[in-house]
């Protein structure tokens, strides 16, 4: 991702001893223009410009914590980003614009999608994203406008702009996760068992995700940390239809490997009455052996043999 974002490398100057400055220019234009009410009216103007200096000094003021910075513009030109943690003083005729560096998460809410099939399904991600380019943050793209309820306002604190990155943010997770979500298939069951499902992808579906998510929110210089699926379900309309399809896909699964085993232990009965001479049996009397062997193995119920103790 181009960084279009450059350091400030304008004046700057420790904050508390323009403050000490601030208050001593203060001090003076007050007793100035005290002594020169009764004295001369000259004393009066020099207190007046002097305090009027000091409202001006008082513009140039930046605090400036950890993981924040400022956006510096002079007249409307960028003069890059001051980032350097503490109490400074800069030029008061420079706008600033506040912002957070720090780390936040979208949490959001399950949409309705169609996969790769058809099939309506409710999708579901958590993104934790951060900015990383403030030039592109505030300049490539409208911050000043996005936030919810605040069209046509400028924007004046953190918490607003900031807001009007997570309305960016959020819009379009979403239409990332619609993308995503139409190349995979929920599951398995229409699609070839070798290709990725939404319900098995996991990791290399969640990377596709992070890339799509990436493409879109680098041109407002926003770095995407992690991005993940977190909720995925059939929508309801269809979900009633889909578990029963899977429960007799679970119970055809489960009737094949019971008569896989009934099949092996029919073998290994007749093999071994054979084998061992213990009884000769012929054709017809094998194959209703393996019948009644059959039954018993894969009945559902408890059977209950008849013992037939002859006349």
């Amino acid at each position: 991702m181009e960084n279009k974002e450059v350091n400030f490398v304008g004046m700057s100057i420790n904050g508390f001893v323009m403050l000490l400055v601030f208050f001593v220019l203060l001090a003076i234009g007050i007793c100035l223009f005290v002594m020169g009410i009764n004295t001369s009216d000259a004393l009066s103007v020099i207190g007046s410009v002097l305090f009027v200096l000091d409202l001006i000094l008082l513009a140039g003021f930046v605090q400036i914590e950890p993981n924040e910075a400022r956006v510096m513009m002079f007249f409307g030109k960028y003069k890059g980003t001051f980032k350097k943690v503490g109490f400074h003083w800069v030029n008061p005729f420079i706008t600033t614009k506040k912002l957070s560096l720090r780390a936040r998460n979208l949490n959001a809410e399950p949409i309705k999608v169609n996969d790769k099939v058809g099939n309506p399904v409710m999708i579901g991600l958590v993104l934790v994203w951060r900015l990383r380019d403030t030039y592109k943050a505030i300049f490539e793209i409208d911050s000043q406008t996005m936030a919810n309820g605040m069209q046509g306002e400028t924007l004046k604190n953190v918490n607003s702009i900031m807001r009007a990155f997570e309305n960016f943010v959020m819009i379009q997770s979403e239409a990332a996760l619609r993308q995503v979500a139409g190349q995979y298939a929920y599951d398995s069951n229409e699609v070839d068992k070798d290709e990725i499902t939404l319900r098995d992808g996991d990791e290399s579906v969640n990377k596709e995700l992070e890339t799509k998510l990436a493409e879109r929110l680098q041109m407002a210089g926003i770095e995407v940390i992690e991005a993940r699926i977190n909720y995925l379900a059939y929508a309801p309309e269809i979900a009633a239809v889909m578990l029963r399809r899977q429960q007799a896909d679970a119970v055809i699964m489960a009737r094949e490997k019971i008569v896989e085993g009934a099949v092996s232990m029919v073998k290994m009965a007749v093999d071994r009455l054979s084998s061992d001479q213990v009884v000769n049996l012929d054709d017809d009397k094998k194959a209703a052996m393996v019948s009644n062997l059959m039954v018993v193995l894969c009945s559902d119920d408890t059977v209950h043999p008849v013992v037939n103790t002859g006349n």
